[in-house]
């Protein structure tokens, strides 16, 4: 009886820069060592093939000391075969050379999928990709698979890069894959990539997520799936493996007076090292303005904990009361300053975006002031 196990990985997103992160040294580290991670899970797991759906690099000419060191250590793991597919990020009009010259490294466990054609995996066990052509596809690559031929009881396994039922994490437009792609193609699984977390859309068809998160849409660490087939028409067995070290998490918080937010962003964290964890919280809700301070110079007192902190307070409401005012200063400069400021964040004849300024600006000018009174 014929039967497969592969893992299944996508949107790689190997040369990415991070450059908006403080951390971006660490995060660029932890990508880099993704490839020996999902060899190591593959052997544990007893997973002969890796599948790549797409992005396997963040842009279409990643540097070559970039391509070409990832190719020399999937060649080493000469136990396991790679199956990379262009995505959009590396699709084959602009990422041309890159493949190209991973193919003429001769890696024979190494197999580009240049073209929508049936590839033997095994006796008994096809795949059929879907190799992006350009960036912005204008028709599903998928389509191709319907009228594929494959021999008779054979295992059929699509590889795809794109959106389906509305899932998207780049310029991809809306539902480029039909959601029922594996049924009319006969499929007895359908590996995706573009959406970075896990997302099974049906039993035969599933996004792995993205081994190493790129940002805080998804919360938790990367995953990839090993997916086991026992027969041609047999449902699949898929088994989520965590594979990234870096934990994303976004957190919001609801603020009324009173509220305690160091508490609540503890509550809300997972229990796991802080220094692996990059945090993203978010204020709204209302606070006085004293509270308020405070939890701007939570950042400073909190963040050093983490691998990356981000507070983020425009959606935050500020109630300003007379002692707030007096605790900046009870006359001077700084009061009529201050006075200002209230005024323009309650204004009613104001833009939303000035009151925030305004209410931002007092918080600052309220923190400086009581932390020059500690």
């Amino acid at each position: 009886m014929t039967a497969i196990r592969f893992l299944h990985t996508a949107d790689v997103h190997l040369g990415k820069p991070f450059g908006g992160y403080p951390a971006s040294d660490r995060l660029r580290v932890a990508r880099q060592n993704v490839i020996g991670r999902l060899i190591a899970i593959a052997r544990e797991h007893q997973a002969p093939h890796i599948l790549v759906a797409g992005d396997l690099f963040e842009t279409p000419n990643p540097a070559a000391q970039t391509w070409r060191q990832m190719a020399t250590e999937m060649a080493e793991a000469t136990d396991l075969t790679w199956w990379l597919l262009p995505g959009n990020h590396d699709n084959l009009r602009e990422a041309q050379a890159t493949w190209d010259g991973i193919e003429q490294l001769g890696h024979a466990n190494l197999r580009v999928l240049f073209s929508p054609d049936p590839a033997q995996m095994q006796d008994g066990v096809f795949l059929l990709p879907a190799p992006l052509a350009t960036r912005h596809p204008t028709e599903d690559p998928t389509g191709w698979m319907d009228t594929a031929p494959t021999p008779d009881g054979a295992i059929r396994i699509g590889l795809a890069h794109g959106s389906i039922k509305g899932f998207s994490e780049g310029v991809m437009p809306a539902d480029v894959i039909a959601p029922d792609r594996d049924q009319r193609a006969r499929l007895d699984y359908l590996a995706l990539g573009d959406w970075h977390g896990f997302t099974q859309v049906s039993p035969r068809t599933a996004y792995s997520g993205a081994p190493e998160r790129t940002g805080f849409k998804h919360n938790g660490c990367g995953i990839c799936l090993i997916v086991d087939i026992d027969a041609a028409t047999a449902t699949p067995r898929i088994h989520q493996v965590p594979v990234g070290v870096l934990d994303w998490q976004s957190v919001t918080l609801d603020l009324l007076p009173g509220d305690d937010p160091h508490a609540q962003i503890r509550a809300a964290l997972p229990d796991t090292a802080h220094r692996d964890m990059l945090v993203k919280v978010a204020a709204q809700g209302r606070l006085t303005l004293g509270e308020s301070s405070q939890l701007a110079a939570l950042e400073a007192s909190v963040g050093p904990e983490f691998c990356h902190f981000e507070l983020e307070t425009s959606a935050l409401q500020t109630e300003i009361e007379a002692q707030d005012l007096e605790a900046i200063s009870i006359g001077g400069a700084l009061r009529t300053a201050s006075d200002a400021l209230a005024a323009d964040a309650n204004s009613a004849t104001l833009s939303e975006h000035d009151r925030d300024i305004a209410a931002a600006a007092l918080r600052r000018l309220h923190a400086m002031a009581t932390e020059d009174m500690t």
